[in-house]
């Protein structure tokens, strides 16, 4: 089999990767199973089609190959090697000299999303796991400056599915090709992405960010709930439909996925979430089935134990509230014009405030408690509308009597970097938050903080 009339069967790229037969192509390039002969196994090499024109457009695409390489994360199909492989040119056609980019993967052996799709779609919960995983990774690139710009079912790679019960994990691949590949801006019925999964802005032909992916991935999700593509039909129908109308959400998709689905593929980039929220949002809808049949699982923070242990080091479990608090919550009261604001702790099953203003409660479950999501934030966790955001629909605070519409809190982080806690205020009114507003809370809750290591300093000085 020939792998392309420029890299036959048997051609050696940079050194060591010897080309075998071709298992996937696509508008970007085709990939190829290759022996890595320096390291004597198996792996995937894509070989990038590639627009630059120039030397200094080429070197940049050079730079930008190894930071895909540089990528690690679990939801990434791991990218091993990058590199540029010089043809030399054809003396009798006058042919110049050719720079071929590649990207040496894992081979992956397992199916990928859209085969998957053809066997109709997923179980919901299944749909929720698959698509944190995605979220992860995309926040994960996002935050080292890579838009993937073509997620779809093809580029996602399942694994260990074995049905509604099992957990279902996906990975991306091809991350960043788009870019390295200069793929041009839609000029005359063409575009850059795939058709039916593309972004507004992509269809429009303007610069995308990570917004455009979030969009895709939304589609994404809608189709593994339904089975069908938002978007079918020729690629300039298809591309164009989305900015006509949004996709069509069936009313049988639980609410829960609506609304993030909804807000995922909002028209302007900047009213989708991040996908750092998104994957906030499909954790909990991961979750929230589970409930159904047993007690809902608590988020638990990856470094659990050693948090714990740090909060039983300032002496704040199973004591009393703490009046010495008691200012610094009505403080905050006042000051965002809310009836309730809280000193909390969050314990192994509960959450203990050590300071309220606004109700006699001295404890909750672990469960329910909003803080129980906001110690897994570094930063300030904030639910404007909690009856129509996907963290909190299925919260008892929200869907109860109590009617919590509004919560804003932040950690309270040890010297460590241990979350103990929350300074949080709640609302029973939707409302925005400014970050003027998140700079003044953060204050009250180092205030909090200042005070507590103050405590366990003089604590330490009384036993030594």
């Amino acid at each position: 089999m020939t792998v392309s009339p420029q890299y036959p069967d048997g051609a050696l790229l940079g050194g060591r990767y010897r080309l075998e037969n071709m298992i996937g192509a696509g508008s970007m390039g085709t990939v190829h199973r290759a022996r890595d002969e320096f390291l004597d196994r198996n792996v995937a090499v894509k070989l990038v089609r590639s627009g630059a024109s120039t030397p200094e457009e080429q070197q940049q695409i050079d730079v930008e190959a190894k930071v895909l390489a540089r990528l690690n994360h679990h939801s990434l199909v791991t990218l091993l090697d990058a590199g540029t492989h010089l043809r030399t040119g054809d003396r009798t056609s006058g042919s110049a000299e050719e720079h071929q980019v590649y990207l040496v993967m894992e081979l992956v052996s397992g199916p990928d999303l859209r085969r998957r799709l053809q066997d109709g779609p997923l179980h919901p919960r299944n749909v929720a796991q698959l698509g944190y995983d995605l979220a992860v990774g995309l926040d994960y690139m996002h935050g080292e400056g890579v838009v993937h710009r073509d997620v779809k079912p093809a580029n996602i790679m399942l694994f260990d599915y074995r049905g509604d019960d099992t957990r279902l994990r996906a990975k991306l691949t091809d991350f960043g090709v788009a870019l390295i590949a200069r793929d041009p801006q839609p000029q005359s019925g063409t575009f850059t992405g795939t058709a039916a999964y593309m972004s507004p802005e992509q269809a429009r032909g303007d610069a995308v960010g990570p917004e455009s992916d979030i969009y895709s991935l939304g589609l994404v999700l809608l189709q593994c709930l339904t089975g069908v593509s938002a978007y079918p039909g020729p690629a300039l129908e298809s591309a164009v439909a989305r900015l006509l109308r949004p996709p069509a959400i069936p009313q049988s998709v639980e609410e829960g996925f609506r609304v993030l689905l909804r807000a995922m593929t909002a028209l302007e980039p900047q009213d989708r979430p991040s996908a750092h929220e998104a994957s906030l949002a499909l954790y909990e809808l991961a979750v929230a089935p589970r409930s159904r049949h047993r007690r809902s699982l608590p988020l638990i923070p990856a470094d659990e134990a050693e948090r714990l242990a740090a909060v039983r080091s300032y002496n704040l479990l199973d004591t009393p509230p703490d009046g010495a608090f008691d200012r610094i919550t009505a403080l905050a009261a006042r000051l965002f014009s809310v009836p309730v604001a809280i000193v909390s702790v969050v314990d192994t099953d509960r959450i203990w405030f050590k300071s309220a203003h606004g109700t006699d409660v001295g404890e909750i479950g672990r469960d329910p408690g909003l803080c129980a999501s906001a110690i897994l934030q570094n930063d300030a966790w904030v639910v404007s509308d909690a009856r129509v955001d996907p963290r909190t629909l299925a919260n008892p605070l929200v869907a109860g009597e109590f009617g919590l519409q509004f919560y804003a809190g932040v950690p309270l982080q040890s010297r460590d970097g241990y979350n103990l806690g929350t300074l949080c205020i709640l609302d029973r009114e939707p409302r925005e938050f400014t970050e003027s507003e998140v700079r003044t809370l953060k204050d009250l809750a180092a205030i909090v903080m200042n005070d507590l290591e103050l405590r366990l300093d003089g604590q330490r000085a009384l036993v030594s």
